[in-house]
């Protein structure tokens, strides 16, 4: 075939792609894939030490945020829209190169055909905290790509780096930001039903001396004749391009990509909120330009008012990369704390072992501090339990200084005679860093990383469907292999007198699905079957590890059962509807509901005529 034009340029496109190796770069080893765009769009995930999440589409676009989906930096779409979001969603770059008396258009990641001839490769680090999109344009001899990571301190971060592989000078003025940034206080539901009404909401103002803007709801969205003033805001930050200016939309772009001189923004009213600098510069031959931009949601006036004086007086870009090291740093600890760090021969065997270890801690989380057990997190867990038995335990631990080891706390319940005391030490488990499982591509599934409390201290909590949870615990039972017992107690005290289990098992109880009416996923089961079979390879890791420590529960009874007000219907209706095998008892919904009100998440538990919790051995 001829050659293909696109005015007066051949049009080109890569042959070749789609290959992968280890490789050096930033100095860590990242996995590097050539070529990328000539692969069908695939889906990536930067991970954190924190409670950041993003997914990425290799299209470009994005989603990310905090904590969980009502707290986006991006709108939280589903994998397939954020594929299709690269037009409209995060990173834009456009690039007016000057070469003699000519001026070059690049639009570095521009999806479809190119007039230049161009290599794109797409690089992950070996932690999966650092993702960068790298461009060759050889037709103009640069090279531009940006990078994501995270910051505790800052939230987002991205690196760019614009590089002169040519033999000439050449003048560049650049237009780089982000695009369609949500305001504070967008949760997912909004953004789904209600996004054109969103936009009427947004405003946005820029501090040009900052390099700064910050993006807010005029008001939060309510149909009530009352004041409801937003007030928190999403931050966006840049660092490293001298002279540039802030603009808050998009509506200069196109003008800038005909060359016309854009004019700086101080406010925005009514439209997708974006965040551009705008600046010139020479690039000698040989040398490279680099910035930086950091974003993060949720800020009150005074983290602004902050972050606003900071960048003025002691943030420099060193400040934001420590922090970033610093992040990472607690990721390997998170991993390393359930024997995910190895060293051997082949990296990616290694590798796959970290992101296995990972993935299976941010579902069924780690442990907080090996053994011990935190004074007050475990008295504010059992008063969530057991109200009455707060003030027991309390008591008996006063004499108990300094910390509280696993073993010591259990010979302090059993020698105080009370087995619901003995049995909530059982069913504590110290785990940080937990969350349901969910994404993009599971939009059915809602995922949650709680790890602050109020007061920015750590926050020890776990919550996950049955099935994924123990699944995660088989794999964590192996690094902490005290806990065992306390995950087979777990398993059987949250299981029906019938032998079914609940739905999903959080750190303050167990919960089960509620009938919504008219709702197509709404729905209640009984679950058993291939489950218990998590019971029996834990029993099994009982007996490798403490033979004989499990058959001497056999006889004891410090084992509950739990009451879920579902009901298999009789035999007569069972032979009538065989589909229709299980309902829900509303009246014993609300007879739990009233124990739980007076003593704590116990209420959940099968009891006697007398209200007392009914005990049965292991063996039962």
């Amino acid at each position: 075939m001829s050659e293909i034009y696109w005015g007066d340029s051949p049009v080109r496109r890569a042959n070749q792609g789609g290959s992968g190796e280890l490789v050096f770069r930033d100095g860590e080893t990242f996995y590097k894939i050539t070529n990328y765009h000539t692969m069908p769009a695939f889906f990536v995930t930067v991970v954190s030490g924190s409670d950041h999440w993003m997914y990425l589409s290799s299209s470009g676009g994005l989603t990310c945020g905090r904590g969980n989906s009502d707290n986006a930096l991006f709108p939280y779409y589903t994998d397939d829209k954020i594929h299709d979001a690269h037009s409209t969603t995060g990173p834009k770059t456009v690039l007016l190169v000057g070469r003699g008396n000519r001026t070059f258009l690049w639009k570095p990641f521009e999806n479809g055909l190119s007039v230049y001839a161009v290599e794109r490769n797409l690089y992950k680090n070996l932690t999966g905290n650092k993702l960068i999109f790298e461009e060759f344009n050889h037709s103009l001899g640069l090279v531009f790509s940006y990078g994501w990571s995270t910051s505790d301190r800052f939230g987002f971060v991205r690196n760019a780096t614009l590089a002169n592989t040519g033999d000439e000078d050449v003048q560049i003025n650049v237009l780089d930001g982000l695009r369609n940034l949500l305001p504070a206080g967008v949760t997912r539901s909004l953004q789904t039903e209600l996004s054109t009404l969103v936009d009427a909401y947004k405003q946005a103002e820029a501090f040009q001396d900052q390099c700064a803007a910050v993006y807010t709801m005029s008001s939060t969205l309510t149909d009530r004749a009352e004041p409801s003033e937003a007030l928190k805001a999403t931050v966006v930050w840049s660092m490293g391009m001298a002279n540039a200016c802030v603009l808050l939309a998009e509506d200069q772009v196109e003008a800038f990509c005909a060359g016309a001189t854009v004019t700086p923004e101080s406010v925005s009213h009514g439209k997708r909120g974006a965040f551009f600098i705008q600046s010139s510069f020479t690039l000698p031959r040989g040398e490279e330009k680099d910035w930086c931009m950091m974003a993060d949601l949720n800020q009150v006036p005074g983290s602004v008012t902050a972050l606003l004086k900071s960048i003025d007086h002691d943030v420099s870009p060193l400040t934001v990369k420590s922090d970033v090291e610093a992040g990472s740093q607690r990721l390997l600890e998170l991993v390393g704390c359930a024997d995910g760090c190895q060293l051997s021969s082949d990296q990616l065997v290694t590798g796959r072992h970290f992101f296995n270890t990972l993935f299976n801690i941010m579902r069924g989380g780690t442990f907080y501090d090996e053994y011990r057990f935190p004074r007050q997190d475990f008295l504010r867990f059992v008063g969530v339990w057991n109200k009455p038995a707060q003030d027991k335990f309390a008591t008996l631990l006063k004499a108990a200084a300094g910390s509280l080891p696993l073993d010591s706390v259990l010979i302090l319940a059993r020698e105080s005679g009370d087995t619901d005391l003995e049995r909530l030490v059982l069913e504590y488990l110290p785990l940080i860093f937990s969350r349901r499982h969910g994404d993009p591509s599971r939009p059915w599934n809602q995922f949650s990383t709680d790890i602050r409390n109020e007061d920015g201290s750590d926050k020890l909590y776990y919550q996950g469907n049955w099935r994924d949870i123990f699944q995660n615990w088989e794999a964590l039972a192996a690094s902490y292999p005290e806990y065992i017992e306390s995950f087979v107690t777990k398993f059987v005290n949250a299981s029906t007198a019938d032998g079914y289990n609940p739905y999903r098992i959080t750190k303050d109880g167990f919960e089960w699905e509620l009938l919504e009416p008219g709702h197509a996923w709404s729905n209640i089961g009984y679950w058993g079957d291939h489950q218990v079979n998590y019971l029996l390879k834990l029993i099994e890791l009982s007996n490798r590890y403490h033979p004989g420590k499990l058959s001497a529960y056999l006889e004891r009874e410090v084992f509950v059962y739990a009451d879920v007000p579902y009901r298999i219907r009789g035999y007569q209706e069972l032979v009538r509807n065989p589909r229709n095998s299980v309902f829900y008892d509303d009246a014993r919904d609300k007879e739990i509901s009233r124990r739980v009100a007076a003593t704590g998440s116990d209420g959940k538990l099968l009891t006697l005529p007398n209200v007392s919790i009914y005990k049965v051995n292991l063996l039962e």
